[in-house]
């Protein structure tokens, strides 16, 4: 008799459900049962506001927790991104895979890199994070961009390219290359320009506290150091009171000497949408091997951003 199938509750796009279809292949691989794909409707997905108007926070992976929790799926798959930085009574984040590429992308009209823009280019992006370090890049580099907001699936997005409404528009690598789509990028954002969302390229695999046996099981799809590097982007978030709208960049990556891992370096960034003012630091230290380690270390830097003047930089407040 074949054991019954672990049910995945995912979004119904057709990122989320090609980043879900991979988690479900190494779910089968590592418990031996088969993995049933649920699609779930988000609030995120069916409301056409802007982000920062439906609050942001959770938009995505609120029906999914509430299937969970109800017993109708077994596990669910988030973008890391989009999952509330407060613990979920009921629920565990049971991994964190390895994480996919963090960095931000240009898809440009005739493959165009984000420097060659022409004067005025119109680059369309829904996140306030983007446009914040773009307008910033931008003004210190002598360029003249003017960033749209906008909402919408990949296609989407690109369309506004190809229809000639925008000269560019910014997404995520880790996107891009989980549908397949990567050879249409037409610049990749170097980290040092851009940093991105805290968890970006990162998923969570979470399920309810209770089902022990699972949590165990999906434990083994686990990476320590991206779970380390996204806790601690996570924790300074947290910290500075954001909410995943916010115009808030993190990263922590890790600072190896040849194969030997030394540290890790934590950096995090506030800006106004405008990009007049950045508040942007960094702070190092050892790879933390505790989840608590990696929450003070985004701690750390938060009080610092917030003794620079990030409070005043990020609008409204999630409380």
């Amino acid at each position: 008799m074949t054991e019954k199938a672990l049910r995945l509750g995912t979004r119904r796009s057709k990122l989320a459900m090609s980043q879900s279809g991979q988690v479900a292949d190494a779910v089968s691989q590592v418990t031996g049962r088969p993995v049933e794909l649920v699609p779930i409707t988000t609030y995120g997905d069916t409301s056409r506001e802007h982000l920062s108007q439906i609050g942001g926070t959770g938009v995505f992976v609120a029906a999914l927790r509430e299937a969970l929790v109800r017993g109708e799926v077994d596990f669910a798959v988030h973008s890391l991104k989009d999952l509330p930085t407060a613990p979920h009574d009921e629920l565990v984040l049971a991994a964190v895979p390895e994480r996919e590429d963090p960095r931000d992308v240009i898809i440009a009209r005739d493959a165009l890199k984000f420097t060659d823009l022409p004067r005025g280019a119109r680059i369309g992006t829904g996140s306030a994070r983007r446009m914040a370090q773009l307008n910033a890049y931008a003004r210190g580099h002598g360029m003249e961009i003017t960033t749209v907001p906008i909402r919408g699936n990949v296609d989407t997005r690109i369309g506004y390219v190809k229809s000639g409404e925008l000269d560019a528009v910014v997404l995520a690598a880790a996107g891009m290359n989980r549908v397949g789509r990567s050879d249409e990028v037409t610049d990749f954002l170097s980290v040092d320009t851009i940093l991105p969302a805290p968890g970006q390229g990162a998923l969570a695999v979470e399920c309810t506290v209770r089902n022990t046996e699972l949590t165990a099981a999906l434990a083994e799809l686990d990476d320590p150091f991206t779970r380390a590097a996204v806790t601690a982007e996570r924790s300074l978030l947290a910290a500075l009171e954001a909410g995943c709208t916010a115009p808030v960049g993190a990263l922590a990556d890790l600072l190896a000497d040849g194969p030997i891992v030394k540290e890790m370096r934590l950096r995090g960034v506030v800006g106004t949408t405008d990009g007049t003012t950045l508040v942007q630091l960094s702070t190092t230290g050892p790879v933390p091997e505790t989840h608590e380690a990696a929450m003070a270390l985004g701690r750390e830097l938060a009080t610092e951003m917030l003794a620079q003047g990030a409070a005043g930089l990020m609008g409204e407040r999630a409380h």
